[in-house]
Parts: structure tokens; C-alpha cells; sequence
């Protein structure tokens, strides 16, 4: 494809064949080396390459690039949004612009769904392009739960096809196994081997079970583990292969050819070979089977939407295919339904069980004008809506789509692995001809046997897999924990800096607060009626359009009040409002209005203090002369504020509080709170340089906030969360997207982070302290004091363990719970 200079794309790839840490540094390394290639991020749990390249590209060298190093490459395919088709002329328009594409083998353009899906290499802006010259306008979009459910297959499969050469292989090394070490371990059966078939038939016996194991069910290892060897790039594959190729070709010199052999070193390891490959394959199907565990939380959201809808067509409903449904239709849901799509209801009441996409238990209550979410559970009444996001576009597709790009990322930490591991594999087999070497010609006899069982042992023991999979194993399941809980991680790097958090700043308004002024207090003098003086009040207030004024008028109709006629309505510069409400003269304003009318606030004392200590600000309201009410209106405080910084101070965090309100009544919130650290009377372009400044004082700091004023403040920050039910431009910034309003969300995030890093600690060190123990174990350094050696057969046993180790240490964190509300 071609592209315009300095214009940045992107390209993902599919990678099949990559089985350690060392795989991910040759992709990449051979994928930096393709001109044009800016940015590569190879994940070896979701086998996928992320590219981003600038300039002039064909994708073809991309893939070529791959397979040369023995690694098999399929495209992600590309999804566009097409609009402006209205007929089958049209797909025909869009698909044959499609296929003239450079690279494209595959396009598929449906009308219904207004979408095109395009396999093949083509580089995702020469698609647009192709597109807007039929034009039509096209942008891209995830192909999420189809992707993953590709992916889920693939990887079912592959467990399926692991489990069947384990079994054959199994079948195969019993025997050989029994022959050999029995043998050793019970007299009586070598003695029956020796008087019936002999050792020499014995041993032709394990040749033939061990060449159709190594060649059968192991033969993927020497397909994928000689040819990386022989192009100077080995991996894991490589070092089994070396491994038990070693043990296999002495056993068969010794079999067909002893004479070749030095007198004492005559023996045979047919079993060594048989039963490493064996114990390999065995982890390999473990690994497989986690591997797949370590996703379920992105399967568990495909599964949320249902395969059909019934929708009203010509005055019927039909049941279709939920990828026919299309905006704008009219869908019917019965109780105990799933909504396949998103939508307006149009028509019924009910309640919808949202927790799987909140993660908030309760069900929320849903009538004509409600939003409703695809994948949520209508629980008790019927409900007609109109699908407003369908396919790609859902609420539930965006979330896969985000924590499948967080599950792709790399942390900082793994860096450092990376580094570590590009080197790993040609170390240990330079290890092991050192082993061999060292032993050969200084050890005791019979020195060849000894320098063979111990080279084949270090390669065997050293277990890159571990490193490779330490990371990103920790990344997919924390990260889909996380999206159950509500919790959706953008990028997967706000993980790590979200558990190197100081402090944590929160936006005032909307997010500790409700975001809407409501009247908290209606305090009334003497004999004046609650009632008549609230409607009298609100009366005058519909006149105005100040957001106190609306907040009483509110209370009112909240409390089915019938309001009286106003006339004369007068705004007094500076102090207040008045009116004649039923024929009565009002007054509403501050105590300097009721002042000059001549009123004594002095009544009201107790209460003034007590609202000026919740950070209100009093109005009064005199009615026909007299003195009647005190009223406060303020922004209340979300139910799950307090506890929500109650567990951020438990987590060792500082509090800080970003406001455009007086220092006076920031402050008393402040107190309410236990909040740290007040920054108030901040205008909304003022906010960035209060985070720079908290920031300088206190660290990496996490900013909370919900609107569009917030969004600057947001992508400042070392870690930006939105609430989710807060405005798009505020969730774009963000790094983590809270799906519920519940402030519980902002200190269950961090403990997640907190957990998954920890998780990702314990895996790194046990990946490191294994190789860094057991390979000197495996090449003898315990002989000389000892005299104790690794047999090839454990150090298999061990390596396959370590494996499976690390991904069941990573599947601990589906054990992990959020915080109650």
C-alpha cells in the first residue's frame, strides 16, 4: 500500500507459533527492521502484533518478515463503518473499491449493518480512502466479540489437538519408560527382560516407540525448534529439539553402532527423549487450557449479547439475527430477556439488571425516554425500544474493544524482560556446550555419558515460556476482572502507574458531588406553614432561571405542591428577588436583603451555623412582612463519596480536592470528607496547572473528573478516570473508565492495579529465581560437594511445571473482589 509521507498508520497481525519470551524479541526485532516500521508490540499471550508505521509500506514485507523466522502470520481483519450506501449497487461499489485495494483477500460489505469486513494486508487508511472515492464515508471500527470469538476457538482447538498428542504421546512413552527404568528399579523385572527378549531387543524395541513419539506427536518441536537454529534465532522449541535430539542419536549409536562408542559409555536414553517431549507436550496443554482461562472475562461479554432479536416489522415481530438489527429499529423485550442492542425505550416499565456491565448490583429502573445497554437482563416488565447502537457501535462491543487494547499493551516492567530474554536462549545452549565441554574433558568416567546427561539437562530446565508469559498472563486476567467489576482499563499501562499513585485529586462537581443543586434544608419561623411558605417561595423562584432557584422549584413539584400565581416580579441588584405570590408580597435573598427590609435573622442562628459548617450558603424568604423561612441549596454528596476516600486513606493515599468554589465552603466540604488537600476557586482552564502543581508536590498523581472541563485535566495527569457516566469527551481523556457513578470504583481500581502488579512481581521473580536456581543445578554445580545431578527427565518435569505455574499464579487474580459500595 502506499501512504502519505509523515501520514501514521496501524496494522495488527496474528502471530501462531510463538511459544516463549525469546519469540516476542526475534518478531520484533525482525519487524523494527522492515523501513518505515515506527512503533512494534508483540503480546505472546494474545498472539498479536500491534505496527505502527509512517511513510510508504506494503504490509506484504511485514508478513514476510514473520514468516522467515518460521512463525505462521493471519491478518485481524478490518472493520469499517460504511455510511451513505442505500441500495446492493452500492455494496457492489464498495466491495469492488475494496478489492482493488493492494493486499486485500477478503471484503465483505453488508448493507444492513452498514459495515465492511476486509481481510488481507491492506493498511487500514488505504481502505478509507477507497471508500470515500466511491463516495461514501468509512471509519474504522473493532470487530470485538467476533474477534474474540475467533481467537477462543482457535485457542480451544489448539488445546484439543494438544490433549490428543498428549495422550498418543503418553501411550508411547509408558513403555519405554518401563522398560528403562524399571529395569533400574526392580531387579526382578531387569532380570525378565534379560532372560526373555534380551537387552539388544529391548533396546530396538524402545528405538521404534521413540521415533514414532519424536516424530509423531513431538514432531512440531524439530519442524519449529531446528529451522530457528539453523537461521541464528533459536527459542524454546530449539532448545527441546537440541535437547532430546542429543539423547536420541547416542541412543541409537549405542543401539546400531556401539563399537563408535568409547568403552563404559554404552548406554542407552531413548526414555529421556521419550518422556521429556512428553512432559513438554503435557505442559504445553496446561498452558493451553490456561491460556484460555486467562480470557474468559472477554468471552463472558461476548456471551452477554444474545444471537437474536425480535423486532417489529410491518406491523409484526420477527425474530432475527442481532447483526441484522439495525438503528433506528423497534426491538421487543420480555421479562427475563436480554436487550440485544442499545436503545430509547419507547414504550412499558421495567427494571434492568446492568451489574454485568456496572458491576452495581441493584436494577435500575427503566421507563419511556430511558437509555437502556445491550446485554443487560430486563427483569419484570415489558419493554419496547428503539435501537440507537447497534453492532460495533454498542456500549458492550466498546468495552471488549477496550480491554482487548489494554490486554495488548506492555507495562514498563516488561522492558526489562524483553531485554533479558532476546539473549536467554542462545546463553543456556552456550551453557550447555560449556556443561558438556567442562564435563568431557575434566569430569569422571564415564565423562561422555555425564556431559550428555547434563547438557541435555540445561537445555531442558531453561524455561524462557515463564518470563514471556509472567506479564501479559497477569495484564488479561486483571485487566477482565477488572471489566466485571466495572472497571475498564484503556491502556494497559495505567496498571502499573495507577500502583506508583501519591495522590489521588478528584473534580468537585458531578463526581464527589450528585452534579445538581437540590434544596437540603427548609427551616420555617413561628406559625408559618412548611407548605404554603415552600410553594409561595418556589412561585417567585419560577422566574428566574438561576440554578438555585430551579433547585427549590424542584422541592416543590417533588413534593406535588400546587404553586401560586406571581406577579410583580422585581430582581433587587445585589440582594434578592421579591413578587406577590396568592396576593402576598415575597421577599427571597441573603441576610443584607432581609437587613434592609428590617428582619432579624438572629432566630435562625442555630441553623446558620449549621449550614455555614456543611459549606451552604443560606437564603430567607420573608412572606407579607414577616420573617417566614431559611432555606440552604446545595450540591449533595454522593452516598459512596465518603467511603470512597475513607478507602483511599486506607490505602496509604493522599486526598486532594480540584473546585471553582470559595475557599470557604471547599474547605468545610473538605472537613466533612477528610480530604488532604484543597485547591479552590479554580476556573475550568486552571485545573492542568493545579495537577502539575499536586504532582510537584506529591508525585504521580491519578485525576477523577466526569466532564468536558475535566477532559485537559484527565490526559494531564499520570493516570486520568472518568465516570462512566460522565461526558465522551471526558472518557476519551481517560485511562480507566469507571462504568458506574460510584466513587467505590476509584479505590477498587487502584487495589486492582495494586494486585495485578503484585501478581506480575511474583511471577517475574519466580520466572527469574527458577532459571537463575535450577539451570547451574542442571549442569552439576552441586556434583563436586554432593554428588547429586538433575536427571534430563525432572529438569523436563520442572520446566513444564514452571509454565503452568506462572499461568496459574495469573488466574489467582479471578479470586480478586472489589470493595462494597
Amino acid at each position: 500500500m502506499n501512504a502519505d509521507p509523515g501520514f501514521p498508520q496501524s496494522l495488527t497481525l496474528t502471530i501462531e507459533g510463538m511459544s516463549c519470551a525469546s519469540c516476542i524479541g526475534r518478531v520484533e526485532q525482525a519487524l523494527r527492521a522492515v523501513p518505515g516500521v515506527a512503533e512494534v508490540n508483540v503480546n505472546l499471550t494474545t498472539e498479536r502484533a500491534d505496527i505502527r508505521f509512517v511513510g510508504m509500506l506494503d504490509p506484504s514485507k511485514l508478513v514476510k518478515a514473520v514468516e522467515e523466522l518460521g512463525y505462521k502470520v493471519s491478518m485481524r481483519p478490518v472493520v469499517l463503518a460504511i455510511e451513505g450506501m442505500t441500495c446492493a449497487g452500492c455494496v457492489g461499489q464498495v466491495e469492488r473499491a475494496l478489492f482493488a485495494v493492494p493486499g486485500v483477500i477478503e471484503a465483505r460489505v453488508n448493507l444492513a449493518t452498514e459495515q465492511a469486513v476486509v481481510e488481507g494486508n491492506a493498511g487500514t487508511d488505504a481502505l478509507i480512502r477507497a471508500v470515500a472515492e466511491t463516495g461514501k464515508e468509512a471509519r474504522r471500527i473493532s470487530s470485538g466479540g467476533s474477534l474474540q470469538a475467533h481467537a477462543s476457538e482457535r485457542r480451544e482447538k489448539e488445546a484439543t489437538q494438544l490433549k490428543g498428542r498428549v495422550a498418543l504421546a503418553g501411550l508411547l512413552t509408558l513403555p519405554v519408560f518401563a522398560l528403562e527404568m524399571g529395569s533400574h528399579l526392580i531387579p526382578g523385572l531387569h532380570h525378565l527382560i534379560m532372560t526373555t527378549i534380551g537387552m539388544q531387543t529391548n533396546w530396538l524395541i524402545q528405538f521404534a516407540l521413540t521415533s514414532a513419539l519424536l516424530f509423531g506427536p513431538g514432531r512440531a518441536f524439530y519442524l519449529h525448534g531446528i529451522p530457528a537454529l539453523l537461521r541464528g534465532a533459536p527459542d524454546m522449541d530449539s532448545l527441546v529439539a537440541v535437547g532430546t535430539t542429543a539423547a536420541y542419536f547416542f541412543s541409537v549409536v549405542a543401539t546400531f553402532a556401539p563399537g563408535l562408542l568409547p568403552e563404559g559409555t554404552v548406554n542407552v536414553y531413548y526414555e529421556a527423549a521419550a518422556v521429556i517431549v512428553t512432559l513438554i507436550l503435557v505442559g504445553r496443554w496446561m498452558e493451553a487450557r490456561a491460556k484460555g482461562r486467562t480470557s474468559e472475562a472477554i468471552q463472558r461479554l461476548v456471551r452477554l449479547a444474545p444471537k437474536t432479536a425480535s423486532v417489529r416489522r410491518d406491523g409484526q415481530i420477527v425474530s432475527i439475527n442481532v447483526v441484522d438489527v439495525a438503528k433506528g429499529d423497534v426491538v421487543d423485550v420480555r421479562p427475563g430477556e436480554r436487550l440485544p442492542v442499545d436503545g430509547k425505550v419507547l414504550e412499558g416499565a421495567s427494571y434492568v439488571d446492568e451489574s454485568m456491565i456496572t458491576g452495581e448490583p441493584i436494577p435500575v429502573a427503566k421507563d419511556a425516554g430511558a437509555t437502556v445497554i445491550g446485554g443487560t437482563i430486563n427483569q419484570t416488565g415489558h419493554l419496547v425500544f428503539s435501537a440507537t447502537a447497534v453492532g460495533n457501535d454498542t456500549m458492550l462491543a466498546q468495552i471488549i474493544r477496550m480491554v482487548e487494547d489494554a490486554q495488548s499493551d506492555k507495562l514498563p516492567i516488561q522492558a526489562m524482560v524483553d531485554k533479558v530474554t532476546m539473549y536467554f536462549v542462545p546463553a543456556v545452549i552456550t551453557l550447555a556446550a560449556l556443561t558438556f565441554g567442562l564435563w568431557f574433558l575434566v569430569g569422571p568416567d564415564p565423562a561422555l555419558t555425564f556431559g550428555l546427561v547434563n547438557a541435555v539437562a540445561v537445555l531442558i530446565i531453561a524455561c524462557p515460556c515463564a518470563m514471556g508469559l509472567a506479564t501479559p498472563t497477569s495484564i488479561m486476567v486483571g485487566t477482565g476482572r477488572g471489566a466485571e467489576a466495572g472497571i475498564l482499563f484503556r491502556k494497559g499501562e495505567a496498571l502499573q502507574l495507577l500502583k506508583e499513585a501519591r495522590v489521588v485529586a478528584f473534580d468537585k462537581t458531578g463526581t464527589l458531588t450528585e452534579g445538581a443543586p437540590r434544596m437540603t434544608d427548609l427551616k420555617v419561623a413561628g406559625t408559618f406553614d412548611r407548605a404554603d411558605v415552600l410553594a409561595r417561595i418556589a412561585a417567585v423562584e419560577t422566574k428566574s432561571e438561576h440554578p438555585i432557584a430551579q433547585a427549590i422549584v424542584a422541592a416543590a413539584k417533588d413534593q406535588n405542591l400546587s404553586l401560586p400565581e406571581v406577579t410583580n416580579f422585581d430582581s433587587v441588584t445585589g440582594m434578592g428577588v421579591r413578587a406577590i405570590a396568592g396576593g402576598v408580597n415575597v421577599e427571597i435573598g441573603a441576610d443584607r436583603y432581609m437587613a434592609a427590609l428590617g428582619h432579624d435573622v438572629r432566630c435562625f442562628a442555630e441553623t446558620v451555623e449549621r449550614i455555614a459548617g456543611e459549606g451552604k450558603s443560606p437564603l430567607y424568604a420573608a412572606i407579607d412582612g414577616h420573617l417566614a423561612a431559611i432555606v440552604a441549596v446545595a450540591d449533595p454528596i454522593k452516598e459512596t463519596t465518603p467511603s470512597a476516600i475513607a478507602s483511599l486513606h486506607g490505602l496509604g493515599l493522599k486526598v486532594a480536592m480540584i473546585t471553582g468554589d470559595n475557599q470557604r465552603t471547599a474547605d468545610a466540604i473538605a472537613r466533612r470528607l477528610g480530604i488532604d488537600e484543597v485547591v479552590a476557586e479554580v476556573l475550568p482552564e486552571g485545573k492542568v496547572e493545579a495537577v502539575r502543581a499536586l504532582k510537584a508536590r506529591h508525585g504521580r498523581l491519578a485525576f477523577v473528573g466526569d466532564g468536558i472541563n475535566d477532559a485537559p485535566a484527565l490526559a494531564e495527569a499520570d493516570v486520568g478516570l472518568a465516570i462512566g457516566t460522565g461526558t465522551d469527551v471526558a472518557i476519551e481523556a481517560a485511562d480507566v473508565v469507571l462504568m458506574s457513578g460510584s466513587l467505590t470504583g476509584v479505590p477498587n481500581a487502584i487495589a486492582l492495579s495494586n494486585a495485578t502488579i503484585r501478581n506480575i512481581k511474583q511471577n517475574l521473580f519466580w520466572a527469574f529465581a527458577y532459571n537463575t536456581a535450577l539451570v547451574p543445578v542442571a549442569a552439576g554445580a552441586l556434583y563436586p560437594a554432593f554428588t547429586i545431578l538433575l536427571s534430563p527427565i525432572f529438569a523436563a518435569g520442572a520446566m513444564a511445571l514452571s509454565s503452568v505455574f506462572v499461568l496459574g499464579n495469573a488466574l489467582r487474580l479471578r479470586r480478586w473482589h472489589p470493595l462494597p459500595d
